[in-house]
């Protein structure tokens, strides 16, 4: 179930990005499409107005003037420049000419319309050719940009969306996270403290003490247990401790719990690392969640191997298994509540424990390597104090 929730949310993501993406490219076809007509339309007008101007150079009695000085006049925002045969300019319209290099600005801005290939050729006879060349109008040139100031508001507005989303989900997982930590502390509390009772009645009633040892060291590990949850939620405190002697006792409480089958080996430097400040309780906690999902990964038989190692600035902890092995895909999302490949299971351990590294402790833990069918090394990394 806890994959298929999974699954659910990523698919609901994609989901998300693709109605984003359709929309992203509706937009753009609609703005580019009124951009091409709107380029059509002032190509037509230029062809009117070439037209009228060698109606002028052209005129006689019957040539209607009004009608073609409005023609002229009509154009107030397309530049134009015309040329005879050999590129001497004979007129310009709508072009803001500077005071000083003017001839060079206008050499520049025709060499920059042939360029764009827009010209109208004006036959005015038989051996008498100009050339009109044309520029986009301001509005052309603004709606030709529009599509990419669209596309970058949209981009933006889904970035905000998106970041808006991601922050009250983990807003709502954290309260989540809050909630059951301090509830199941609270639920375990008055069994744990019962069942002390019940262990100092049994002595005070003769019960053989060897047997009363053993029960008292699980009532002391769900104490231990308790007092893990009741620190998820809040900001633990930290003391200075040695890393290596916390990995050691993890490990040997692990050695004692599993099959003959695992073999657990911990390397550790010939110096001891300087201390570190460390919620106790909690990284035991990871180093025990890794080791389990080590075992489950290898199907209950293999080799599990807990490097120490550290440099100037941090300390690494190397769990490295004999299992599976992950895909390069899953790297990340492993560590996403409710991903696991487990018939049964929450997917919440590797949760747990980056929460426990990375918000508790300012650390990080990632897959340091894998491959599959020969194992997996998940390597954690915190900084010295």
């Amino acid at each position: 179930m806890a994959t298929h929730l999974y699954e659910t949310r990523q698919k609901l993501k994609i989901a998300f990005l693709a109605v984003s993406a359709i929309l992203v490219v509706a937009f753009l076809f609609i703005s580019s499409r009124l951009a091409d007509d709107l380029s059509i339309e002032e190509r037509k007008k230029m062809e009117i107005w070439a037209e009228a101007t060698r109606s002028v150079a052209g005129s006689d009695s019957n040539t209607d003037m009004a009608l073609v000085l409005k023609i002229l006049q009509s154009n107030t925002s397309i530049p134009i420049i015309i040329v005879d045969a050999d590129d001497n300019i004979l007129q310009t319209h709508n072009l803001d000419i500077p005071d000083r290099h003017g001839e060079q600005f206008l050499q520049e801005k025709l060499q920059s319309l042939k360029n764009k290939n827009q010209v109208i050729e004006i036959v005015l006879s038989p051996d008498d050719f100009q050339y009109l060349y044309y520029d986009d109008s301001t509005l052309l040139k603004r709606l030709a940009n529009f599509p990419y100031i669209q596309l970058g508001v949209m981009i933006l507005f889904l970035i905000i969306a998106y970041v808006a989303l991601i922050s009250t989900k983990k807003a709502e997982q954290n309260k989540v996270w809050v909630g059951l930590s301090k509830e199941t502390a609270h639920q375990l509390g008055t069994p744990i403290s019962s069942l002390m009772a019940w262990l100092d009645l049994l002595e005070m009633n003769g019960v053989d003490k060897a047997l009363l040892a053993d029960m008292g060291k699980d009532v002391k590990r769900l104490s231990v247990i308790a007092e893990r949850f009741s620190k998820i939620g809040s900001q633990p405190e930290r003391d200075r401790t040695a890393v290596d002697e916390v990995v050691e006792t993890a490990v040997d409480y692990m050695r004692h719990r599993i099959s003959d089958k695992v073999q657990i080996t911990l390397h550790k430097p010939e110096q001891p690392l300087p201390e570190m400040l460390l919620c106790r309780p909690l990284i035991e906690w990871v180093i025990e969640n890794l080791c389990k999902n080590a075992i489950d990964a290898m199907g209950g038989e293999g080799r599990i191997d807990i490097t120490l190692s550290a440099d100037e600035n941090k300390c690494c902890i190397d769990v490295k298994d004999s299992g599976k092995g992950i895909s390069r895909k899953h790297f990340k999302t492993i560590f996403n509540p409710g991903f696991t490949t487990k018939k049964r299971g929450w997917g919440l351990g590797l949760t747990l424990v980056k929460r426990i590294v990375e918000e508790y402790h300012n650390g990080r833990i990632y897959v340091k390597e894998s491959e599959l069918g020969k194992g997996t090394t998940f390597r954690i990394e915190m900084k010295f104090a």
